[in-house]
C-alpha cells in the first residue's frame, strides 16, 4: 500500500515536478498549488488536481502558510513536501502542517529552527566538537564589533545573515573602513529575505571549495551519509555547477567529512534528508559552515552516482519507515555533474533577464537528464528564481562526464531571453575547470563572458541557417494558447509562421545589450533590469568616483548593485527606496564634474 494516499507540494516549476514523479511511482495522488502568474504552467498540468493559492501578489501566494495547510485538508491530501525555497525552511509551517494533523515531508520544526540560526547552529556544533570557521558565535550588534573583531582575529572576515541561506544576506570584509557598508547590507538582505535583520562575522576563508555532504536520517537513530558534492563554481555566493565526486576528495578525506557530517545530522537531531555545507581549504582543513534542511537543488548528482531516489526516502522517512540503505551500502558510481541554466545575462554581469521562452528543446542520450518545469511559450517571470532547467549528466569518470555536458549544452536549444548555456560551454571547457581547479577569479572574468557570448553567436548562427533550410523557408514560432471548452480548461499550441522581421528583432536586442545597467554620454545611468529598488547611496550634489555604489537594485531574488560609469557630480536621483523600476529606466544623472 502507498504510504500516503495523496501528497500536496506547497512549490513551483521543475521541483514540483520533480516531487511528482516520485509520489507517481509510490502510487500516490499528486497536489499542485498554483498562484495566478503560473495558471496553466507545467506543474499545474502534471498534477492530478491543483489549487489556485490567491488571490494577492503572485510572489508571496507560495508563502501563505495557513492557505497551503487549508488547501491541503480541502484536497484531503494526507502529507505535504516543501520542495526547496518558499517555506521548506521555516519551522512555522512545519509546525503548522503538523498541528493540521498532516504530515511533514521534512525534518522536525526543532531542527529547522535550530539550524535555521545560524549563530545557534555553530554553537550546538562546537559542543559537539564538529569543527566550525572561526568567528563570532553570537550576533553583532554593530558594524564596530566587526571592526573589533577583525581587529582579533583578522581580515579578510565574512558577515552573514544569521538566519540567511541560499547564498543571501552575506558581504565580505577586507578592512575596517568597509565594515559600515557590508554590516547595513548584511542586515538589509536578512530582514527581506529572512525576517530577521541579526548577523554574525566568520574568518572569510579565501579560494576555498564549497563542499557539502548528503545526508539521510530515519526515526530509528540511523544517519548515513552518500557523499560529497562540490558546489565551488558560484557567483555571488550562488551555485552554477555542481559535480559529484569532487575532484579535491579522496577516499580518506570522504571518509573524514562524512563523518563530521554524520555527527552534524545526530547533534541537530535530524530526520530526513538534509545536507551539512562546508568549507575545504587548500590545506586540506574542513569547516562546518551550515545545515540546509531541505532537499537541494543539486540533489539530481549524487542520485545520479549512488542510485538513489532522494525524494523516495523523504517520502519513506516521513511515513516512519527505516532508511532503505546503510552505510556500507552506498557506493559512488561513475562522476555526475549538474549545471544550472538560468536565464541570466552573462555579458552583463549574470544579470536576471526574465522573457518569454519562443523555442525549447533539450538535449537526450545515455546519461543525461533536465529537470525543467518550462515549455514554449512560458514566460520566466521576475517573480521567481531564474532557473529555467537544471542539466544532468553522469558518465564513468569526470572525463568523460564534462565531454558529455559538453555535448548536452551544445544541444539544448533556448530562445527568448539570454541563458547560461554559453557560460557553461565556455567554462567547462576551460582549463581551470578541467584541471579540477577552483576557478577562482575566472567564473566572473571578462574573459570567459567573451568566450559565451562567441559560443552563443556561433549556435545562433548555426541555429537560424538550419531553421531557414537550404529553400529559405520562413521558421516557425509555438505559441500557447488558453481555450475553454464545456467550462473546462485546455492548452493548445499552436504553430504560427514568424514575422519576416522577427529574426532582425533578436538581433537588434543582442546588440542593444551595450549601455545597459551603464550611463551615455549625458550622464544618464538607467536600471539594467525590471526590479525593486532597495537602497539609494547617494544624493543631489554628492561628488561620485568611477565605480561608485549608486543604488541597489533587487531583481529575481537577487540585489544588484548600480554604480557611477564614471567620476563626476550627481545632478538628480530620480528614484527612491521601495519604488519599482524598469528596464531603461533613470535611476540618475552624474554629469562631468568641471558642467
Amino acid at each position: 500500500m502507498p504510504p500516503f494516499s495523496k501528497v500536496l507540494v506547497a512549490n513551483r516549476g521543475e521541483i514540483a515536478i520533480r516531487v511528482f514523479r516520485t509520489l507517481r511511482e509510490l502510487g500516490i495522488g499528486c497536489v499542485a498549488v498554483f498562484s495566478e502568474a503560473d495558471r496553466g504552467r507545467a506543474h499545474v498540468r502534471a498534477a492530478d488536481e491543483a489549487y489556485l493559492v490567491g488571490p494577492g501578489p503572485a510572489a508571496e501566494s507560495y508563502l501563505r502558510a495557513d492557505v497551503l495547510v487549508e488547501t491541503a485538508l480541502r484536497a484531503r491530501a494526507e502529507a505535504i513536501h516543501p520542495g526547496y525555497g518558499f517555506l521548506a525552511e521555516n519551522a512555522a509551517f512545519a509546525r503548522l502542517v503538523e498541528e493540521a494533523g498532516l504530515t511533514w515531508i521534512g525534518p522536525p520544526a526543532s531542527a529547522i529552527e535550530l539550524m535555521g540560526s545560524k549563530t545557534a547552529a555553530r554553537s550546538t556544533m562546537r559542543a559537539a566538537g564538529v569543527p566550525i570557521i572561526p568567528g563570532a558565535v553570537e550576533a553583532l550588534a554593530s558594524a564596530k564589533d566587526v571592526v573589533s573583531l577583525g581587529e582579533e582575529i583578522g581580515y579578510p572576515l565574512i558577515i552573514k545573515a544569521a538566519a540567511g541561506g541560499g547564498g543571501k544576506g552575506m558581504e565580505i570584509v577586507t578592512g575596517p573602513d568597509e565594515a559600515e557598508r557590508a554590516f547595513e547590507a548584511a542586515t538589509r538582505q536578512g530582514e527581506k529575505y529572512f525576517a530577521d535583520a541579526a548577523v554574525y562575522v566568520e574568518r572569510y576563508i579565501e579560494d576555498p571549495r564549497h563542499v557539502e555532504v548528503q545526508v539521510l536520517a530515519d526515526a530509528h537513530d540511523n544517519v548515513v551519509h552518500l557523499g560529497e558534492r562540490d558546489c565551488t563554481i558560484q557567483r555571488r555566493h550562488q551555485k552554477l555547477v555542481e559535480e559529484t565526486p569532487s575532484p579535491a576528495v579522496d577516499d580518506d578525506l570522504r571518509e573524514r567529512i562524512g563523518r563530521i557530517a554524520v555527527d552534524a545530522a545526530r547533534a541537530a537531531g535530524y530526520r530526513s534528508a538534509g545536507t551539512v555545507e562546508g568549507l575545504l581549504t587548500p590545506e586540506g582543513e574542513y569547516f562546518f559552515m551550515e545545515m540546509n534542511t531541505r532537499i537541494q537543488v543539486e540533489h539530481t548528482v549524487t542520485e545520479a552516482v549512488t542510485g538513489l531516489d532522494l525524494v523516495r526516502e523523504q517520502v519513506l522517512i516521513a511515513a516512519g519507515e527505516p532508511l532503505s540503505v546503510r552505510q556500507d551500502d552506498v557506493v559512488l558510481r561513475g562522476h555526475a555533474i549538474e549545471c544550472r541554466i538560468n536565464a541570466e545575462d552573462v555579458a552583463q554581469g549574470f544579470l536576471p533577464a526574465p522573457g518569454r521562452i519562443t523555442a525549447y528543446r533539450e538535449p537526450a542520450g545515455p546519461g543525461v537528464r533536465v529537470d525543467s518545469g518550462i515549455e514554449v511559450g512560458d514566460e520566466v517571470s521576475g517573480l521567481y528564481d531564474p532557473m529555467i532547467a537544471k542539466l544532468i549528466v553522469h558518465d564513468v569518470d569526470r572525463d568523460r562526464a564534462i565531454a558529455r555536458m559538453l555535448r548536452a549544452l551544445e544541444e539544448f536549444r533556448i530562445e527568448g531571453p539570454p541563458t547560461l548555456i554559453g557560460f557553461h560551454r565556455a567554462l567547462l571547457e576551460h582549463p581551470c575547470f578541467v584541471s579540477g581547479s577552483t576557478c577562482e577569479g575566472i567564473v566572473e572574468s571578462e574573459q570567459l563572458a567573451q568566450r559565451a557570448q562567441e559560443l552563443e553567436e556561433s549556435f545562433s548562427h548555426r541555429t537560424t541557417s538550419v531553421a531557414q533550410g537550404a529553400d529559405g523557408a520562413v521558421p516557425t514560432v509555438a505559441r500557447l494558447v488558453g481555450v475553454e471548452v464545456d467550462g473546462r480548461s485546455y492548452d493548445v499550441r499552436l504553430h504560427v509562421t514568424e514575422p519576416p522581421w522577427a529574426e532582425l528583432a533578436r538581433r537588434r536586442r543582442e546588440r542593444g545589450a551595450s549601455g545597459r545597467g551603464g550611463g551615455d554620454d549625458d550622464g544618464e545611468v538607467t536600471s539594467p533590469m525590471q526590479g525593486t529598488v532597495l537602497a539609494v547611496a547617494v544624493t543631489e550634489g554628492d561628488p561620485v568616483e568611477a565605480g561608485q555604489l549608486l543604488c541597489v537594485v533587487e531583481a529575481m531574488k537577487m540585489e544588484n548593485e548600480i554604480v557611477s560609469p564614471r567620476i563626476g557630480i550627481v545632478r538628480e536621483v530620480a528614484v527612491a527606496p521601495g519604488a519599482g523600476v524598469t528596464f531603461g529606466q533613470l535611476i540618475c544623472i552624474v554629469a562631468d564634474a568641471a558642467e
